[in-house]
């Protein structure tokens, strides 16, 4: 993830702990891994408070994958083990009826824009992400939803609201069209 940032243009620190939020422009949460491990060790470290206070005080925030799904109040993949909350609402198991659908979704599919935003600036409405995930984001507000897809239902795969953006798929695996919206949010956070 942080090459990929790079080459969007961003200058990268990977945080091992919280530190001094000042010096900082915009914070990522990538997600690799289970819902409850991701969780309890952003408390554990204190990511969990940074990221609160990051949010609240407006600045560019991403998350990625898991750490789009940590944004909701729980998951069914860790019963028990509260997300950050940020937004109401709850990750949920894929469970398709149509056996040609493989739980993990993994590979290339497509993102349909509810609206414009200049994360998508100069990418293609229904443009193909790449995907791997078993869980998806269920949020209560539909209005945070910019981004869908298609796993056998629709689903979200991309939450915008204010200075906050969150996406299922992974753009750093997503070639040239997953670096543009990288290097459109280094852009958003130069304009900050």
């Amino acid at each position: 993830m942080s090459k990929a940032l790079e080459h969007a243009g961003a200058d990268v620190d990977i945080l091992t702990q919280p530190a001094e939020m000042d010096k900082y422009s915009a914070l990522v949460l990538p997600g690799v891994g289970n819902f409850g491990d991701c969780a309890e060790k952003c408390r554990e470290h204190g990511f969990d408070k940074l990221t609160f206070k990051w949010i609240s005080i407006g600045k560019p925030f991403l998350g990625i994958c898991v750490g789009m799904q940590l944004l909701m109040e729980e998951s069914e993949e860790a019963p028990g083990i509260p997300g950050l909350g940020i937004f109401k609402g709850k990750v949920k198991l894929f469970k398709p009826k149509d056996p040609a659908l493989k739980v993990p979704q993994m590979g290339w599919n497509q993102v349909d824009l509810k609206s414009k935003n200049p994360i998508f600036n100069d990418i293609p409405n229904n443009s193909y992400f790449y995907f791997v995930h078993s869980y998806y984001v269920d949020p209560e507000n539909a209005e945070i939803i910019l981004g869908e897809t298609d796993y056998g239902i629709k689903y979200c795969s991309f939450i915008q609201k204010d200075n906050i953006f969150a996406t299922q798929f992974h753009p750093e695996k997503s070639q040239k069209i997953g670096l543009k919206l990288l290097e459109n949010f280094v852009k958003i956070v130069i304009s900050y």
